[in-house]
């Protein structure tokens, strides 16, 4: 892929193919990114079962992207590349989106402020527009 209209960013708690960020998804023009890092598990304390879990479900998700034809952008805990070796998401999509230079980035709405700011940030010092869309499995957002 030589081009990239949509970057779709995929956090371990969005994994739905039905994700508002998917509308309009074209495999021949979008791609998914997702990342494991190590921040994520380390942040809060979680158990060692529920790291797996997560990392588990992520990966079986990952895995259902390449089956539907979606291309996808992952980074693996267990990665040797370069990116690897950066401990959080913010500064793995940093580097990714210097090398693959999309015109667009698109979201679902995460439930982490923490993890929002971080990947906006590294959007906007990227210079791309970040699309933000409805989580479609909230009746409502607690705006008022």
């Amino acid at each position: 892929m030589h081009h990239i209209r949509h970057l779709i960013l995929v956090l371990g708690d969005q994994l739905d193919m039905e994700a508002a960020a998917f509308d309009g998804f074209d495999a021949a023009q979008d791609a998914v990114w997702m990342a494991e890092a190590q921040e994520e598990s380390t942040h809060v304390w979680s158990s060692k079962q529920r790291i797996t879990l997560f990392l588990s479900a992520m990966r079986h998700f990952a895995q259902a992207l390449r089956d539907a034809g979606r291309p996808l952008f992952y980074h693996r805990l267990d990665d040797t590349s370069a990116a690897a070796d950066l401990g959080s998401l913010g500064a793995k999509l940093q580097a990714d989106l210097a090398e693959l230079a999309p015109q667009r980035v698109v979201m679902t709405a995460p439930g982490d402020w923490r993890v929002f700011q971080q990947l906006k940030t590294c959007v906007e010092e990227a210079g791309l527009t970040l699309q933000v869309c409805e989580d479609r499995h909230f009746f409502t957002t607690g705006l008022a």
